[in-house]
């Protein structure tokens, strides 16, 4: 059992926030209204994958403007010179089917049962104020590139039922996008796909170069995928990390083909699988700690096997099963199949501090905190 008053002691100085005078982003908390440090407005500096490929900086540079409906979203999409004119949607409130309509305008195709981000480049979607939620409205990525989306909540997002929206998706991302940094999100569902819902962040059809960073994925019978079908391996270059996963039943997330990077993530109860690599993917897992959880890495429900490096993991009250024909579960002691380069600087934070690290920074209205590596260990 790990020690919890050891992991305060390393994680009291294990946090920082991006913005204001720090030296972690550019801030601009003089432009919006925050109600405390949960509603900073700060965007930073991408991580992982996304900042390769020229790097993610979303609308950074372009114009300010303030939206509390998904028609104010759309509207400020619509109402750019250009569909690649750089622009920051700060997002206030409650965005919902109510507040929602299509938009049309030479620089974006929007609809009005999801936000539409198709077609567009250069956005930053950022939650300020009391906060964004999206309730019961998903968030589409199609054709598109240098996409930001921080500090927002998405929740309940359904494709079966009333009302529907984004194939019951939180965010979705597919044909051809490149260079998405989501950061400090919530993403949650009230249940699997018998209550309606699908993926909480799907990336499918050549969607490559994207970093899911220090956010919140709950209560969901699928965490997320990359690649819709085996044949779908035109995916990859996506980097998870210092992100909570608990209560989801599988896809944490499911990878066919492609690269992946998973490091200092808590999982907490993971109910029948955790990271699916399949396909011929390559996933590094580094220094992530696996809590209550069932086969938390493997090839599952396939008999095209994928491979996985593995270190500085902690597996702490996970179960295994016994392999079969399409179900092979990397444990009860996981070794590296593969090898997987990364070619991003990075540093990982010890195991054993990363539920209170994560506990700390993880999710939106968090304050934009992040980890600055006092309880890291060298990257390997």
């Amino acid at each position: 059992m790990r020690g919890r008053k050891a992991r305060r002691d390393e994680t009291d100085k294990g946090v920082t926030t991006r913005g204001g005078t720090g030296d972690a982003g550019p801030g601009r908390g003089g432009r919006c209204r925050p109600a405390g440090p949960e509603a900073t407005a700060a965007t930073g500096t991408a991580t992982g994958f996304a900042s390769q490929n020229g790097g993610t900086t979303g609308g950074a540079g372009g114009r300010t403007v303030r939206a509390t409906t998904g028609t104010a979203i759309h509207q400020a999409l619509c109402g750019r010179a250009d569909s690649s004119t750089p622009i920051v949607i700060e997002v206030e409130g409650t965005i919902h089917h109510g507040n929602t309509t299509q938009v049309s305008g030479d620089s974006c195709s929007t609809a009005a049962d999801k936000i539409e981000l198709k077609r567009v480049s250069n956005v930053t979607l950022v939650g300020v104020g009391r906060g964004a939620v999206f309730d019961q409205l998903g968030i589409h990525i199609r054709e598109a590139r240098n996409i930001v989306i921080q500090n927002v909540t998405v929740r309940n997002v359904k494709k079966s039922g009333s009302p529907t929206s984004n194939g019951g998706d939180a965010i979705g991302m597919e044909s051809g996008v490149r260079n998405v940094w989501v950061d400090h999100v919530t993403l949650e569902a009230s249940g699997g796909e018998p209550e309606g819902y699908d993926g909480l962040f799907d990336m499918k059809d050549d969607t490559q170069y994207v970093t899911l960073s220090y956010s919140v994925l709950r209560n969901s019978g699928r965490g997320g995928l990359i690649g819709s079908s085996e044949s779908d391996r035109s995916n990859g270059y996506v980097t998870f990390h210092h992100n909570r996963y608990e209560n989801i039943d599988s896809r944490a997330p499911l990878l066919r083909g492609g690269i992946a990077h998973m490091y200092n993530n808590h999982y907490v109860r993971l109910n029948d699988s955790g990271i699916n690599s399949r396909a011929g993917a390559r996933a590094r897992v580094d220094n992530n700690y696996f809590e209550d959880s069932k086969d938390v890495l493997g090839t599952f429900y396939t008999d095209q096997a994928g491979y996985w490096q593995v270190g500085g993991n902690i597996y702490d009250g996970v179960t295994w099963s016994a392999p079969g024909e399409d179900y092979r579960p990397a444990g009860p002691d996981p070794r590296s199949t593969t090898t997987v380069a990364i070619p991003y600087p990075h540093r990982l934070d010890a195991a054993g501090c990363v539920p209170e690290i994560v506990g700390r920074t993880a999710g939106a209205g968090t304050g934009l905190r992040v980890s600055d590596g006092t309880c890291a260990a060298s990257p390997s």
